[in-house]
């Protein structure tokens, strides 16, 4: 392929020129990079100086107290629901005890012959299976009260910050 001697001469310059231009854009993008990490250093500190320190104090203030305040709540609540329980169970032990003891046995078939037998039959459901009913019913309550409490919205919970004071309006 021949080319004439103005072709070549152009085509010369058309190479230099995108040499050049290759060297100007590798220029430019080393020049990007380095903005860039200085940029990403720059946030770094920012982060370290300015924005940890906002969302430590924020946890503090706000996060924190409403968790210790949740915990009491559960464990009031828990306390409550363990005694409740433990008062459900000593009773129906108690009742049981009661129940297998002779001297009531005798005493029992004194008054009525026919209610001792009624007694060791079983038909059903018994006292303590509505004890246990009514033994579970009341734990669930309390731990839904428990939960009740700690995700209610209360307005003593959230102070807002005060408003900044603002001078007298212009034209007043």
């Amino acid at each position: 392929m021949s080319l004439s001697r103005k072709r070549r001469k152009e085509l010369k310059r058309l190479r230099s020129s995108a040499e050049e231009l290759w060297g100007n854009q590798q220029n430019v993008l080393e020049h990007a990079n380095a903005v860039a990490r200085e940029a990403s250093r720059q946030l770094g500190h920012l982060t370290r100086e300015e924005v940890a320190p906002r969302v430590r104090t924020g946890y503090e203030s706000y996060v924190r107290p409403t968790v210790e305040q949740a915990k009491g709540y559960a464990r009031v609540a828990g306390d409550s629901v363990e005694r409740g329980l433990g008062n459900a169970l000593g009773s129906v032990l108690a009742i049981g005890d009661i129940a297998n003891d002779a001297r009531v046995r005798r005493a029992v078939q004194r008054v009525s012959p026919r209610a001792v037998a009624v007694v060791d039959q079983k038909k059903g459901r018994g006292v303590g299976t509505y004890l246990a009913i009514g033994a579970g019913i009341v734990a669930a309550v309390g731990v839904a009260y428990a939960v009740w409490q700690t995700f209610r919205a209360d307005d003593e919970l959230w102070v807002a910050d005060d408003e900044p004071d603002v001078g007298p309006t212009p034209g007043a």
